[in-house]
């Protein structure tokens, strides 16, 4: 499967050209002009990288990255025409995962995008316990069983997986699951209860699909 990066950058040049190496590199590229346009491609796609201009109509890129940062680590590459160093460390410090400075050569671009995310993936198969998690295969064992999940439930219990720890509010996990037609914050612990009969050893003491109480959820795998 093609990684997924959206792109995000006012300068229709800079845009296309960055869109055209990175496809020739074998990603699929969604862009986006704006902040808010780049939150709403970032719900919608779930991308596994975000090229991130810094200077964007309506809302920067360090508004976006810290609005991002609040319910998914995904790796960020930040443009930016500034070469501060107070920028610099600001974006860092915001959690982007690297930058580039303008102007800049389109293959060094390609370059750092590989070199961030295979510092930055996850592994194709996650292990917590007994469970085993492929990502690629989308599919589930509970030791030497196969679990059957419906596709929500995997790309729920795979979101949380990826960020163990991460506590991920409902409103959050709704909004992945809007792709498949949810629309109730409800749906969320109808999911969660289904995935802990299916998980674990004793749903009503769950071992890896915790309750934050008042916020939401996380996946615990630091337990045998």
């Amino acid at each position: 499967m093609e990684e997924r990066i959206l792109v995000v950058e006012d300068d229709p040049g800079v845009l296309e050209m960055v869109r055209l190496y990175l496809e020739r590199a074998g990603y699929q590229v969604r862009s986006a002009r704006d902040g808010p346009e780049a939150l709403k491609a970032f719900r919608e796609e779930r991308p596994e990288l975000i090229v991130l201009d810094l200077k964007l109509p309506w809302m920067d890129g360090l508004e976006v990255c810290r609005e991002i940062r609040r319910t998914s680590r995904t790796p960020i590459l930040m443009l930016t025409a500034r070469a501060t160093e107070d920028d610099r460390v600001k974006g860092l410090e915001l959690g982007a995962d690297d930058y580039i400075v303008k102007p800049f050569s389109p293959r060094e671009l390609v370059a750092r995008v590989r070199a961030v995310l295979r510092r930055t993936q996850p592994p194709e198969v996650l292990r917590a316990g007994e469970l085993r998690l492929d990502l690629r295969g989308h599919q589930v064992w509970r030791g030497e069983r196969p679990v059957e999940l419906t596709p929500t439930e995997f790309e729920l219990l795979a979101l949380l997986a990826r960020h163990p720890g991460q506590v991920f509010p409902r409103s959050a996990l709704l909004e992945l699951l809007q792709n498949y037609g949810e629309s109730s914050i409800r749906t969320i612990d109808t999911h969660i209860w289904s995935l802990r009969r299916k998980l674990e050893p004793d749903p009503e003491r769950p071992r890896y699909l915790l309750t934050v109480r008042g916020v939401g959820y996380k996946f615990r795998s630091d337990r045998p």
